[in-house]
């Protein structure tokens, strides 16, 4: 997960944009920092969903094949 200082930036250059607008320098920080942001929210969601079981009104384990797979694969 990305740090707090990292978040509590991207907020500050959010605000800032709305403002008074961003130098280069910043547009290029608030971008790399916005790309690292999205990296670590898509490995928290994937390791989510990696220990996820779907299960039927019936009682049924529904999990896709390919979801399962995935989950046998981090065992090892």
């Amino acid at each position: 997960m990305l740090s707090a200082e990292k978040i509590n930036r991207i907020n500050e250059l959010s605000r800032k944009s709305k403002a008074d607008g961003l130098t280069e320098e910043e547009k290029i920080e608030q971008q790399n920092l916005r790309q690292e942001y999205l990296q670590s929210l898509r490995s928290s969601m994937k390791n989510t969903l990696k220990s996820v079981t779907i299960v039927d009104p019936n009682g049924n384990d529904v999990t896709p094949q390919k979801l399962k797979d995935e989950q046998k694969r981090n065992l090892h």
